[in-house]
């Protein structure tokens, strides 16, 4: 093995619980293996390395780089930049009209001195580390590329689990552990939680699951109200699941009339394709960004969804709460810490054999941790709505998983 002179960490996407404690963790694991070796930050992730704007990693920052794992967010900053839609690129003022995103971004690396590059990110991310990869081989550039796969979403072929996952589930529970207190503001309340997951359920699901352990480890008075009932997830919706608005609210209403209040899950990208048609309908345009995805801020399902189930179980009041933003900029659990270091760890391992490659555990070969070839990255995997705890939810809850499709009424 050799090891590099310059190594470079960046991270992009949005936030996850995960991009501080992988930064500290790669610090950590290069000073304890050989503090000789450089490192370097860019800043604002894609954006600083075409603008070759980066932190020095002094003797100070590797003395205390444990310290980032006590912190959620990115300490080095995030941006969405896709290096190969140039026209935003130019846009933006990160190239001049004529240039080469890939290009620029490459010659900084050589002008950087850089051997290998860790992109900390999700698909977007990863998809394009891999398109730099691929650029940077096909032009004999002599760069390695590593990614460490950071979505909450969990929708990564073919990665078995990405960092800041658990811990954003767990997050989510307990931002509704409060939020679900407001079941007694107002009689017949509804209460939308909204969880990111722009393609898949997985995080609406696991935090559905994290919080009713939380439930579970309640004690309960219902002679004088605080009744579990009042409290449970009464609803679980998620793009893999086929929707009958109108059973739903048969069967929501039925809740409603038995503990006045009805507490629903919804994942971001649930309904989404009826809601674009709706307001494309209007003829109202429908903003994207960078990647082309949706703005899912903007499209605001979760009111969309309360306002479809509103009249239709006799609500009085109802409330829409998104745990997003609150999940996201978590530090990392102890869970997620222990998967963060040992995808680090190799990492390095992978940067001495000048190995590229986005380190999971790959399900395509028995789970087993490696570094995954990036042509094999994508995003979007759904989330099997068959596995076990899932059906166990819904049949608690009184749920049926396989409804017809139909989101109008």
């Amino acid at each position: 093995m050799s090891k590099p002179n310059r190594v470079a960490i960046l991270t992009a996407g949005g936030l996850a619980p995960c991009l501080n404690s992988a930064i500290g963790s790669l610090i950590e694991r290069y000073s304890e293996i050989d503090p000789s070796i450089d490192i370097i930050c860019y800043r604002g992730g894609y954006k600083g390395l075409l603008k070759g704007d980066y932190y020095q990693v002094t003797p100070e920052i590797r003395k205390n780089a444990g310290l980032l794992q006590r912190f959620g967010g990115s300490a080095i900053g995030n941006s969405r930049v896709k290096l190969t839609n140039v026209k935003d690129c130019i846009k933006r003022g990160l190239v001049k009209e004529g240039e080469d995103p890939q290009k620029v971004a490459a010659d900084q690396l050589v002008k950087d001195g850089v051997d290998v590059l860790h992109t900390i990110g999700g698909d977007d991310t990863n998809t394009a580390a891999a398109d730099l990869a691929a650029f940077l081989a096909k032009n004999d550039y002599g760069l390695t590329v590593i990614g460490l796969p950071k979505t909450i979403d969990n929708d990564v072929f073919p990665i078995k689990q990405s960092l800041g996952a658990w811990t954003a589930a767990e997050q989510g529970a307990q931002y509704f552990q409060n939020v679900v207190a407001e079941n007694n503001a107002n009689p017949r309340m509804l209460i939308v939680h909204e969880v990111m997951g722009r393609n898949c359920g997985w995080l609406t699901a696991a935090t559905a699951k994290e919080y009713r352990k939380l439930l579970d480890r309640s004690e309960w008075l219902p002679e004088i109200g605080l009744d579990r009932d009042a409290f449970e997830v009464h609803g679980v919706f998620i793009p893999e699941m086929e929707i009958d608005l109108a059973a739903e609210a048969k069967r929501l209403r039925e809740v409603m009339d038995k503990v006045d209040c009805v507490n629903i899950f919804i994942s971001e990208g649930a309904g989404v394709d009826a809601i674009v048609e709706e307001l494309q309908a209007k003829g109202q345009e429908v903003p994207r960004d960078a990647f082309g995805h949706i703005k899912l801020d903007a499209v605001n399902p979760g009111k969309w969804f309360a306002e479809q189930f509103s009249e239709m179980i006799g609500a009085e009041k109802t409330l829409v709460q998104k745990s997003g933003y609150f999940s996201r900029a978590s530090a990392a659990n102890i869970e997620d810490m222990r998967l963060i270091k040992s995808c680090a760890d190799l990492a390095v391992e992978c940067a001495y054999r000048r190995e590229s490659g986005v380190m999971g555990h790959d399900e395509d070969q028995n789970d087993v941790l490696r570094a995954i070839e990036f042509p094999r990255i994508k995003g979007g995997k759904p989330f099997d709505i068959n596995t076990d705890w899932f059906t166990e939810i819904l049949t608690a809850i009184g749920q049926n998983k396989g409804a017809k499709v139909d989101v109008s009424h």
